[in-house]
């Protein structure tokens, strides 16, 4: 990747209708960002995927951004995100707030206003704080990472 000026494709597809490249696509990147950089051996096909809606951000065919809409009752009884991930390359030139801006818009458009909970990295706080996401309880370990959960209450009510 050499350029981050070039224009992203985004996608959203329930899990049925990923095409096989593209599903592998998505697990390669999810595995290379949470296994392999974060050091982290951990069942990365944890059988979410099948009740969620994948957001895909594409660049010359390459998958460069990623993040999973988990249905809600599967992780929590709200929506949930999770697996949100851009390639290391193009780290640092905002692809991952344009991921979480088409993710928003993605969650609000197949579920409505709802509130959305997420267990984020807690060096993340900051950065879901700006979608507007609240810490909830304490900080806690998840995979030997420090994690912290979060909740996205609607816009328009309660």
């Amino acid at each position: 990747m050499e350029s981050h000026s070039k224009a992203i494709a985004w996608d959203c597809k329930p899990f049925l209708a990923l095409s096989s490249l593209e599903l592998h696509r998505c697990l390669a990147l999810r595995c290379a960002v949470f296994v392999v950089e974060q050091r982290c051996p951990y069942q990365e096909a944890d059988y979410k995927d099948e009740h969620s809606l994948h957001v895909m951000g594409w660049q010359d065919n390459e998958l460069v951004a990623y993040a999973r809409i988990v249905a809600p009752g599967i992780s929590y009884k709200e929506v949930s995100l999770g697996r949100v991930a851009t390639v290391y390359a193009l780290r640092g030139v905002g692809i991952g707030k344009l991921l979480m801006k088409e993710t928003m818009r993605m969650i609000l458009e197949h579920y409505g206003d709802v509130p959305v909970r997420i267990s984020a990295q807690s060096y993340l706080q900051r950065f879901y704080e700006s979608f507007g996401f609240a810490c909830i309880g304490q900080e806690y370990q998840e995979d030997d990472i420090p994690h912290i959960e979060m909740l996205r209450r609607p816009l328009l009510g309660a």
